[in-house]
């Protein structure tokens, strides 16, 4: 066999498109990081494991057949649920917060399984009903979302849940809710906002609050807001030149290598260098929306489209908090955040994309 049949063989369910969008990010996240770490090459190096493992699971699922990814549906999902009664009666406590779940070998955080697992049976369960979907079918969908929100949420984890909300709703989106439902729903939010309040713990009131004038208090809990809005800002045109950042390396910024990586980023590189990264992003994001365009079933788009529309979300979300016009969630940059779980997760998602992409029969199981 050549070296070129065993190229071949080894991307023939790799989109090298979708690919290359997602290296042009991983690369933007490990030359920042460097940065954002006061140069520490084992960060780096840690980055980079992640990023190989990902990449490695991501080919491991692209190239499984389609029905595989149906089957392993409920499993996911019910693991996903075991897991997180498992936080919720064992897990860890880190910052008043019950997340994390020691099973032995590794410590674990199941509410990322659900990323994946919520959009992917929502998809199996709107796909086993495909030709007589009811009102009945939609109520039921909603439960298989609420279950796990409502245990994340409880952790508390409000950035998470919102964000596996989004996924889910999207599957319902897409599997044909009616914008009569959705405006009841959007009516029925707006309604009960004053009792969703009260159901806020303080620090996320606090959130909220400081999006609207986080110079109340500017040295507590409005600090992480200002300090990303002076990094964003100071970037100017052209930043402040790679390895510059003075918010980044006087330590000023806060979460400099997860959550607030963009405000490095855009410090150093400023607007033409925001640019560049929105037009990478609205690449990836456009390939995502071309594979569910191209999806040859029900369950494909609805899954390719929930993976893409989620990763959009993910990316708006994290800007948008590190800009100042959203509140302070802890939601990473997708792609670029340090973080090994995160990334493991999204590239999971990416590989079913290209499975979608490439696997284009469906044996229905």
């Amino acid at each position: 066999m050549t070296r070129q049949q065993i190229w071949q063989k080894m991307t023939a369910h790799l989109d090298l498109p979708l690919l290359a969008g997602m290296a042009l990010l991983m690369v933007a996240s490990l030359l920042t990081l460097y940065s954002a770490s006061d140069h520490s090459f084992e960060r780096v190096m840690a980055q980079s494991a992640n990023i190989l493992v990902g990449l490695c699971c991501l080919w491991v699922v692209a190239n499984l057949p389609l029905h595989y990814l149906m089957r392993t549906a409920v499993p996911i999902y019910v693991l996903g649920i075991v897991l997180l009664i498992g936080v919720a009666l064992f897990g860890e406590i880190s910052h008043g917060a019950r997340r994390w779940l020691n099973i032995g070998v590794a410590t674990i955080q199941p509410s990322e399984l659900m990323k994946v697992g919520v959009p992917l049976m929502m998809a199996w369960y709107f796909e086993k009903y495909e030709t007589s979907l009811s009102l009945k079918n939609y109520v039921v969908a909603a439960l298989l979302l609420l279950l796990p929100v409502g245990l994340i949420a409880r952790q508390p984890d409000l950035g998470t849940a919102l964000l596996i909300s989004a996924s889910g709703f999207y599957v319902l989106f897409l599997a044909g809710l009616s914008w009569r439902v959705m405006g009841g729903l959007f009516v029925a939010a707006v309604a009960s906002a004053p009792l969703m309040w009260s159901m806020l713990h303080d620090y996320q009131r606090h959130r909220i609050e400081m999006l609207f004038d986080p110079t109340q208090d500017a040295l507590g809990k409005g600090y992480h807001t200002i300090q990303g809005m002076i990094a964003v800002g100071s970037g100017g045109i052209l930043g402040k030149g790679y390895l510059n950042g003075t918010q980044t390396h006087l330590d000023f910024l806060p979460e400099r290598t997860t959550d607030f990586i963009f405000a490095v980023y855009s410090e150093e590189f400023g607007l033409v260098g925001n640019l560049i990264l929105l037009a990478i992003y609205f690449f990836v994001i456009s390939r995502g929306f071309v594979i569910t365009a191209n999806a040859s079933t029900y369950f494909t788009r609805l899954m390719a489209g929930s993976i893409t529309l989620t990763f959009a979300t993910y990316a708006f979300v994290n800007m948008g908090m590190v800009s100042g016009i959203l509140p302070i969630v802890g939601v990473p940059l997708p792609l670029i955040s340090y973080g090994g779980t995160s990334m493991l997760t999204l590239l999971l998602g990416f590989g079913m994309l290209m499975s979608i992409q490439t696997h284009k029969k469906l044996v229905k199981s």
